[in-house]
C-alpha cells in the first residue's frame, strides 16, 4: 500500500512511500489490543486511595456510656464504622495496578493498530519538518493546511524535537511523540496518525525486524 507525501503547507510532493505489509497490513488482533490498552490504563492508575479503619481514626478509647440500662443500644466506640466520623469497613488502601505484558503481545498490539489506521486512510505523511523556535501559531498552520485543525491527531517525529514538541503542546485537538514511544492506547487514541517521513521509516524498519 502506497500513501501520498504533502509538504507543510498542504500540497503534494508528488512522491509516494510504501506501507510495510508486515507492519501496516498483518491480521489484526483484537484481543492483543484490547490487554494492551487495559494494561496502559492500569499503568496510569497511582493507586494511593487510602480510607481509614477504625483502628486508625483518632478517639473512641473511652466506652460512650455504660452497656446497660441507659434504653440505647450498646455501643464500645465512638469510632464504630456504624457511627458519623467512624472507621471504614473494607476501604481502599494504596496498591499497585501495574500490569505486565509478554513483548510479543505488546508488539502484535500495536501492529495491529496501526494496520486498522492504515486500513480506515487514517494515516497522513508528511515530510520532515522542525521550527526554528517553539510557535504554536506556526505549528496550527501547518496541521491546518493538511486539513486536520479539526481532528485529533498525534503527530509522530523519527526523532526528539524540543520545538515541535513545545509548538504542539497548546494545541487541544494535536499530541506529539517520538514514533518509538507511541504505545497503542496512543494510536488508537488519535482519529488521525501524522508520521515525519523519517518516523514512517523507522517504524517500517524497527517492526518488520521484530
Amino acid at each position: 500500500m502506497k500513501v501520498d507525501i504533502y509538504k507543510i503547507d498542504g500540497s503534494l510532493t508528488g512522491r509516494q512511500v510504501e506501507l510495510n505489509p508486515k507492519v501496516f497490513d498483518i491480521q489484526p488482533n483484537d484481543h492483543a489490543i484490547y490487554l494492551a490498552v487495559k494494561a496502559y490504563l492500569a499503568n496510569q492508575r497511582q493507586g494511593t486511595a487510602k480510607a481509614k479503619e477504625r483502628s486508625e481514626v483518632s478517639g473512641g478509647g473511652k466506652k460512650p456510656w455504660r452497656q446497660k440500662g441507659t434504653g440505647r443500644a450498646r455501643a464500645g466506640s465512638i469510632r464504630s464504622p456504624l457511627w458519623v466520623g467512624g472507621g471504614t469497613v473494607f476501604g481502599p488502601k494504596p496498591r499497585d495496578y501495574e500490569m505486565k505484558l509478554p513483548k510479543k503481545v505488546k508488539l502484535l498490539a500495536r501492529l495491529s493498530a496501526l494496520t486498522y489506521k492504515a486500513r480506515n486512510n487514517q494515516i497522513v505523511v508528511v515530510e520532515d519538518f522542525n521550527l526554528d523556535q517553539p510557535k504554536t501559531k506556526e505549528m496550527f498552520n501547518i496541521i491546518k493546511a493538511l486539513n486536520l485543525n479539526d481532528k485529533k491527531t498525534l503527530l509522530l517525529t523519527g526523532s526528539y524535537s524540543k520545538n515541535i514538541y513545545l509548538s504542539g503542546r497548546n494545541i487541544p485537538t494535536l499530541n506529539v511523540l517520538e514514533a518509538q514511544k507511541a504505545s497503542t492506547y496512543d494510536i488508537l487514541n488519535n482519529k488521525v496518525l501524522l508520521l515525519q517521513e523519517s518516523a514512517l521509516n523507522l517504524i517500517n524498519q524497527q517492526f518488520s525486524h521484530e
